[in-house]
C-alpha cells in the first residue's frame, strides 16, 4: 500500500474515531485532539518504515546445484545496478552468428515477494562480440524455484565461443506492482486516443 493512501486511512480513523468519543462521551475538542496526534504518530511510523524499506537491500538467496562451479553472482563496482552471473557448463558453447543457446548457471534464486529479477545483456559482450539475451529483459518470478538460465543469441557476424564461467549476463532486482483486472465497456478519452505505431512522428 502507498503511503499517500495508509494515511488516507488513518486519517479516515481518526474522524470515525472521534465521532464516536462524541456521541459517547460528549467532549469532541479534547479527545479528538488526541486521537489526531495518535494518528501523526502512525503517519510517522509508517514513513520511517517505508524509508528504512527503501533503503536496505533486497535479500536474494542462490541455491547451487551439483553442476555449480565457481562464484556466485556478484557487482563488479560498488555502484554496479546487475549482478553479473555466469555460465556453468561441461564444455565451451560456439554460437554461430543468428544462432541462440539456453545456457544454464547451476543456480535457483529465491526472490522477496514484490519484487523480479531482471536478466539483461552485458554491454561489453554486446559491443564486442554482438552478443545478447533473445528475451531482454528477461524475467525471473519471486515463486519461481527452477535453474535460472540464460537464453543468449549471437546478433553478430561471427561465431562467439562462450567459456565455461565467462559473465554471460547482468542480474537486475526491480520492484513489482500487481495490477487488478477490471473489464470495461468504455475507455476514458485522451487526446492521442488510437493512434500508434509513428503517430506522432517518424
Amino acid at each position: 500500500m502507498e503511503l499517500g493512501n495508509i494515511k488516507r486511512s488513518v486519517q479516515d480513523m481518526a474522524k470515525i474515531f472521534g465521532a464516536v468519543i462524541e456521541e459517547k462521551l460528549g467532549e469532541r475538542s479534547q479527545l479528538e485532539e488526541q486521537v489526531r496526534g495518535f494518528a501523526r504518530q502512525v503517519e510517522t511510523m509508517v514513513a520511517d518504515a517505508l524509508s528504512a524499506r527503501g533503503a536496505g537491500k533486497v535479500k536474494l538467496r542462490f541455491k547451487k546445484l551439483e553442476h555449480f562451479k565457481g562464484e556466485l553472482p556478484a557487482y563488479a563496482t560498488a555502484g554496479a545496478a546487475g549482478l553479473d552471473v555466469r555460465a556453468a557448463l561441461d564444455a565451451p558453447v560456439t554460437l554461430k552468428p543468428g544462432e541462440r543457446v539456453l545456457l544454464p548457471t547451476g543456480l535457483c534464486v529465491e526472490i522477496p515477494y514484490g519484487y523480479e529479477v531482471q536478466a539483461r545483456p552485458r554491454s561489453g559482450l554486446a559491443i564486442k562480440k554482438g552478443l545478447g539475451l533473445v528475451n531482454s529483459p528477461g524475467t525471473i518470478d519471486a515463486d519461481y524455484r527452477g535453474e535460472v538460465q540464460i537464453i543468449v543469441i549471437n546478433l553478430g557476424q561471427e561465431d562467439i565461443e562462450i567459456q565455461d564461467q565467462e559473465r554471460i549476463a547482468q542480474l537486475v532486482v526491480c520492484p513489482v506492482v500487481q495490477a487488478q483486472v477490471e473489464e470495461a465497456s468504455e475507455l476514458g478519452e485522451t487526446g492521442r486516443g488510437a493512434g500508434g505505431f509513428g503517430s506522432t512522428g517518424v
